[in-house]
């Protein structure tokens, strides 16, 4: 294994100050993590489980920035723990055990979706009776659909985040703040299980990992100030045309 010059490590403090950033406001860390891992002269797929490693730096941070967002939604926040789980370890085994091309493929499908459901506004209905049955119900379609996405963010990770963003604005979180807090909390439980099972199991490159990770930690730690304060609308734009555009390199990756 080749010493890391100090050029190297330039290049990945600063793709994880950037990554940390934008992922603990958009979910969008590995579009900055990865392609500098690539960089780094990683193969993919030891690219792949090393920044799943050191984003467990960017889950620290953005949970620690979001924690006055997930003082008033504690309970809601560990229901969705066992999902999270359990996704994170199934996709940690899926990318030890299969081929990607099944997910690349479908991933630009969903971002595009989940991106044009953050740029569309919440509209906040007033609150209706339901039976106990249909609160169920749905609330086991919310898990499910999280426990997916965890099982792609355990996989891959990239614009996870986007896609959980999307469903938590649409599950009832009509602040911004809080389903970011709340995809913080979700997606760094998935990742944090699926660095675990890539520590035991997968050829990490730990200087590479710690060294992008301290990056994360510090723009991580960040970015929840940004949403608190930033204008909702004009956040949600941006989050939106990020993963449109996205979208459409991961499907040109994909397809082409």
């Amino acid at each position: 294994m080749a010493q890391m010059s100090w050029s190297q490590a330039l290049l990945l403090v600063g793709a994880g100050i950037l990554g940390g950033l934008t992922g603990s406001i958009a979910g969008l860390a590995s579009v900055a993590t990865y392609p500098a891992l690539l960089l780094f002269g990683l193969p993919p797929v030891t690219a792949n489980v090393t920044n799943t490693t050191a984003l467990v730096f960017n889950a620290v941070g953005s949970i620690a920035g979001s924690r006055p967002e997930l003082a008033r939604q504690t309970a809601d926040v560990k229901r969705l723990i066992p999902a999270a789980l359990a996704g994170g370890a199934v996709g940690a085994i899926l990318l030890l055990s299969t081929p990607a091309e099944g997910f690349e493929r479908i991933v630009p499908v969903l971002l595009g979706f989940a991106s044009a459901a953050i740029l569309v506004p919440v509209r906040v209905h007033p609150a209706r009776v339901t039976s106990p049955r249909r609160r169920r119900v749905t609330t086991l379609l919310q898990g499910a659909a999280i426990m997916a996405i965890c099982i792609y963010g355990g996989y891959f990770g990239a614009a996870a985040g986007v896609l959980l963003l999307a469903l938590l604005l649409r599950a009832g979180r009509t602040h911004l703040a809080d389903a970011n807090a709340t995809k913080n909390v979700v997606l760094g439980i998935a990742n944090t299980v699926a660095a675990g099972i890539f520590a035991v199991a997968a050829p990490v490159r730990w200087d590479a990992a710690i060294v992008l990770g301290l990056g994360c930690l510090v723009g991580s730690r960040l970015g929840p100030v940004v949403v608190r304060h930033a204008p909702q609308r004009s956040l949600r734009i941006a989050i939106g045309l990020a993963g449109l555009a996205l979208t459409l390199q991961l499907g040109w990756d994909a397809y082409r």
